[in-house]
């Protein structure tokens, strides 16, 4: 039976203060992380075609960029390297010179309160672009976790905060923990790309880190779109192998994952708001169709509102900007 008119609820919906007194979700620049391409190779910015807004880094001017974000409050990036030469065996991903290993000694002696956070995958650095080691035309599991857990070695030894291993390799989270353990970086955490799907909205994301496989798809190793109950068993595997922080990847697309995942377990959620969803905002918003701050501030709260603690987002120092300005 209907209360109207002793119950009305646009009373609180009338004024800014009003509505903000009982918002239920809050989107804060603290949850957020800012992805960085950086690229061997190069003297000056490069921009990325399907990422208006987005470049590769050269390694000389990575750390003033990391400053910048630093400054604006955002208090993580997320690190992916182009090198200059790739093989078979990925084997600049893990060299203690690579790309990467030398970014992250750059940024942590610029800013080192700015928390590095790295991507444990081979497709950038393997001259076939797969997540793993080929044999016979198949990407092989096991002898790819040997090779991720030095990737990730690494990483840590050059000085990053957290690894996150983005490969969907079995066992990948384990074989991390294991060696950082024996290495004694014990206190080094992963955040593992648990329920990451075979998503259609990586493309643009393949341009930036010049990842694309070269045969085939990666079908068979990252989750099919249909499956949901899934997340949850890739999650729970991931946690039991010793992952301190848990994503969903996408994240429009997949929000009922990121649902199911947050009321499944308790450790940290992080949801990555991706490439191509990047991509369709920056093309509608220049074609004048939709209000950039309205509609990325809308989509990165409805993260936040399934469930997400960490949002990964190309939009972090517009987000940072906006929220400062209120």
């Amino acid at each position: 039976m209907s209360q109207f008119p002793v119950t009305r609820l646009r009373r609180t919906r009338r004024t800014e203060r009003l509505r903000g007194l009982v918002r239920e979700t809050h989107l804060a620049v603290e949850q957020l992380i800012y992805p960085l391409f950086i690229a061997e190779g190069i003297s000056e910015p490069r921009p990325i075609a399907s990422m208006p807004g987005v470049v590769q880094w050269p390694l000389e001017t990575v750390a003033g960029e990391a400053e910048r974000v630093a400054a604006l409050g955002i208090p993580a990036v997320l690190l992916f390297g182009i090198p200059a030469t790739k093989d078979e065996q990925g084997s600049q991903a893990y060299h203690p010179e690579g790309i990467i290993q030398r970014a992250i000694r750059r940024i942590k002696a610029a800013v080192p309160e700015l928390l590095v956070v790295t991507d444990v995958c081979l497709c950038e650095y393997t001259s076939h672009g797969h997540c793993g080691v080929i044999a016979g035309g198949e990407v092989e599991n096991d002898p790819s976790l040997e090779l991720l857990a030095r990737m990730a070695l690494s990483h840590v030894e050059a000085g990053a905060d957290i690894v996150a291993p983005s490969d969907m390799m079995d066992g990948r989270v384990g074989a991390i923990r294991r060696l950082l353990d024996e290495r004694g970086f014990l206190q080094t955490p992963i955040m593992a790309y648990s329920a990451k799907y075979a998503s259609g909205f990586y493309g643009p994301f393949r341009e930036a880190a010049e990842s694309a496989p070269q045969f085939g798809d990666r079908r068979s190793y990252q989750m099919d779109p249909a499956n949901a109950r899934e997340a949850l068993r890739e999650v729970d595997l991931d946690i039991a192998e010793g992952a301190d922080i848990v994503m969903v990847k996408p994240a429009l697309a997949y929000l009922d994952i990121i649902r199911r995942v947050r009321e499944h377990c308790e450790l940290p959620l992080a949801a990555y708001n991706v490439s191509g969803e990047y991509a369709m905002i920056k093309a509608a918003v220049q074609q004048g169709w939709l209000e950039e701050r309205r509609i990325v501030m809308e989509v990165l709260t409805a993260i936040r509102r399934a469930g997400a603690d960490i949002i990964i987002t190309y939009f972090a120092p517009e987000v940072a900007r906006w929220l400062r300005e209120g």
